[in-house]
């Protein structure tokens, strides 16, 4: 099993230690489609272990890996994968481990068991107080 530095040097090794207007596009690309990866290869958990501390305090480990079983198997493989868009915020929150800037990358994601038609794939990374972009989210729709 991956440890969480391990794999939060991983997905911010080629992330660059920045103010949200210097990150570079291509970057969050790359870093997304680790995340999404990850998923296709049943490494949720270690996925989790990497995460945010404020995606960490709003969903267990166990609750992550599930989630994303229950939303993911019944698409089967991905056979096809496009960046659609990138989206910078930031929020202001009552919830300091949420309050901060985000960078989000949505995927139009074609999978063998969903005909026709594509879902999107929402992941979403969070610069941490150490200056560390870590992953803090995905969707799918």
């Amino acid at each position: 099993m991956m440890k969480p530095w391990a794999l939060a040097l991983l997905l911010c090794s080629w992330l660059h230690v920045a103010a949200a207007q210097d990150v570079e596009p291509s970057d969050m690309v790359r870093g997304g489609l680790q995340v999404v990866q990850m998923i296709d290869q049943n490494k949720t958990g270690e996925l989790w272990d990497g995460a945010a501390a404020g995606a960490k305090t709003h969903v267990n480990r166990a609750d992550f890996i599930a989630q994303i079983a229950k939303v993911r198997t019944p698409l089967g493989g991905a056979l096809q994968r496009t960046w659609v868009a990138i989206n910078r915020q930031v929020v202001g929150n009552g919830d300091a481990e949420l309050a901060g800037q985000y960078v989000s990358v949505e995927y139009e994601t074609r999978f063998a068991g969903k005909a026709p038609g594509t879902a999107h794939e929402l992941v979403s990374f969070h610069l941490d107080n150490d200056g560390v972009w870590r992953f803090s989210g995905y969707v799918l729709r």
